[in-house]
């Protein structure tokens, strides 16, 4: 059984400069978890919408009971592929994150909404959902529970609200219906 999380924030940037951030933030001094960055495809639609798919290679330290559980050789570096959809004329970006790797251990998928905030545009709306699952039996809640508040560690907490998940496939890129 899975977890779901959502959070909804506004970042006090217009949409063009959060775009432009979002494809400069790595390699980046704060983010050293980030080993490296590797575009796989990008292309630019007849509808004139930027698709692209980045592989990204990060390490993650396991919490210290999970070290004592997992064998030491366990690959530490997690392959993490992201897809992203940039629609200019609407102002959105849409991506997708998974991981490739430890599935067994834990699967993540995360699908964010940036759009920018039509009542102030000098804002841009972020809507995060973020499906966690993992296969290991008697740690799923533990392993759920660690990757929860380091979802959240990484956000601002105060914007996250667990709630049940929706009926869309998180495997679609698309709006729910």
């Amino acid at each position: 059984m899975g977890r779901y999380f959502h959070s909804e924030v506004d970042i006090k940037s217009p949409w063009h400069q959060v775009l432009a951030a979002f494809w400069q933030r790595y390699p980046n001094p704060y983010s050293t978890h980030v080993l490296t960055e590797d575009v796989l495809y990008r292309e630019v639609t007849s509808s004139n919408h930027l698709l692209s798919r980045r592989l990204l290679t990060k390490t993650n330290r396991l919490p210290g009971w999970a070290e004592r559980v997992f064998p030491m050789h366990m690959a530490r570096a997690v392959y993490v592929l992201e897809d992203s959809i940039v629609d200019p004329q609407a102002h959105t970006l849409i991506t997708k994150t998974w991981n490739l790797n430890h599935n067994t251990l834990m699967t993540v998928v995360e699908r964010c909404l940036f759009e920018e905030n039509h009542g102030r545009p000098s804002w841009t709306k972020l809507r995060r959902e973020a499906w966690i699952s993992t296969a290991v039996y008697g740690l799923g809640r533990p392993i759920q529970l660690v990757t929860r508040e380091s979802h959240q560690r990484s956000r601002s907490p105060s914007h996250h609200k667990p709630r049940r998940p929706p009926t869309r496939n998180p495997n679609s890129l698309s709006e729910p219906q």
